[in-house]
């Protein structure tokens, strides 16, 4: 929460110089003293920023290649998109030449949100893997924390398939061994699960490598509950939605389904194509052979104008038009059988068994990413050896 200082009359007010980083105060005389809430509010937002600041600092002289990152330093190049709590753009580190994405996010002073927020700087600076997108470094400006990101200059998996269409199969295992990979890594050095796997957070570059991003940025760097929910609740398991503890096979689950939209350029949850009928809203609840009444149609007309309006907007099905309310979704996603590449003979059929792995609805049942990257599926594929960089010069 931002807090606005008081206005001092301009006679009154004393600057007092400070490092640019942190929270500037304005101090001067006043014919009123501020009240002990206020001031203990300022005193609380200046220490958020002030512990903020020193760790930063700090993990700044443990980098193995430190960049100086300030907002005067980096020139703003493109707009890459807004959501979970901030905006991230594509930047230039003037004095290094180096691109990169910086991701601008407001900083919450609770404490508790403080402490992951360190917490996650901390697993960013000591992530080091080719699944991974590196990370440049982070720096306060006021009210916002910006995180610098090493840029996927191919944009994200959601984008190119948007752009150029179905993905193609060998490529979707390529994209399937890199986030197990990715999740393999984070998971057994740093003991983190990644929560929020999805085409949008799997990233490629002109060298047609592919990386995860978003990495433990889990709930406190998101300040958009319902930004949040709408966009994640989407790839989201059964048994998180049901409420039960979030595990790795959790993220296997997100993955499945990630997979499936890349390899038939749509998220695969929908309902079946829509006719032109009226009562559509009524079918499974009517007996074989029972007449319709009139009303009974004036009813059904009158629910599905009131269904349409309840559509949410933020989620992506068949045909690019939402289909399904958030609600129906997720109960979808729980009671219904999970999706599958279809027509299944257009694709291999390990791939179709790779995909099952993924969907069990039992996580007991669902396989682990270590199991899944010996999959024979996978490594076929990898014995083909796919040309990922002539694959990505293509759009």
């Amino acid at each position: 929460m931002t807090l606005k200082a008081p206005k001092i009359p301009q006679a009154n007010t004393a600057v007092e110089q400070q490092d640019p980083t942190l929270l500037t105060v304005n101090a001067g005389a006043s014919s009123s003293a501020p009240s002990p809430a206020a001031d203990g509010r300022a005193s609380s937002r200046r220490s958020t920023y002030a512990t903020l600041s020193n760790t930063l600092a700090n993990l700044d002289m443990n980098s193995e290649t430190k960049l100086d990152l300030r907002d005067e330093d980096l020139e703003e190049l493109q707009e890459l998109g807004q959501g979970n709590g901030g905006s991230v753009k594509k930047v230039r580190h003037i004095p290094s030449g180096v691109v990169m994405a910086k991701k601008i996010v407001l900083i919450d002073a609770k404490p508790a949100v403080r402490k992951q927020i360190l917490r996650e700087l901390q697993i960013m600076y000591n992530c080091h893997s080719e699944y991974i997108i590196s990370f440049h470094g982070a720096y306060i400006s006021d009210p916002n924390i910006c995180i610098c990101m090493e840029f996927g200059d191919k944009g994200s998996f959601d984008g190119i398939y948007k752009k150029i269409g179905a993905i193609d199969i060998d490529v979707v295992a390529i994209v399937a061994m890199s986030v197990l990979e990715g999740l393999i890594y984070l998971y057994d050095v740093h003991r983190i699960i990644h929560r929020d796997i999805k085409p949008s957070n799997i990233l490629c570059n002109s060298k047609g490598q592919v990386k995860i991003c978003d990495f433990g940025v889990s709930g406190e760097l998101i300040n958009s509950i319902a930004d949040t929910f709408v966009g994640t609740s989407t790839y989201m398991s059964p048994e998180r939605i049901q409420g039960a503890q979030y595990t790795v096979k959790s993220d296997v689950w997100s993955l499945g389904i990630s997979l499936i939209e890349l390899a038939l350029g749509r998220f695969p949850f929908a309902d079946s194509e829509s006719d032109d009928s009226d009562l559509s809203d009524l079918e499974h609840t009517l007996s074989p052979g029972r007449p319709i009444s009139m009303s009974a149609k004036r009813q059904a007309k009158e629910d599905k104008k009131k269904k349409d309006r309840r559509k949410s907007k933020g989620v992506s099905l068949q045909g690019g038009g939402m289909t399904m309310s958030i609600l129906e979704l997720l109960q979808h996603i729980v009671n219904e059988p999970a999706p599958r590449l279809t027509p299944e003979d257009r694709y291999p059929v390990e791939s179709n068994n790779f995909i099952e792995a993924c969907l069990y609805k039992d996580p007991e049942v669902r396989k682990a990413p270590k199991e899944l990257v010996a999959h024979a599926w996978i490594q076929e594929t990898l014995d083909s050896r796919p040309d990922m960089e002539t694959w990505a010069s293509t759009f």
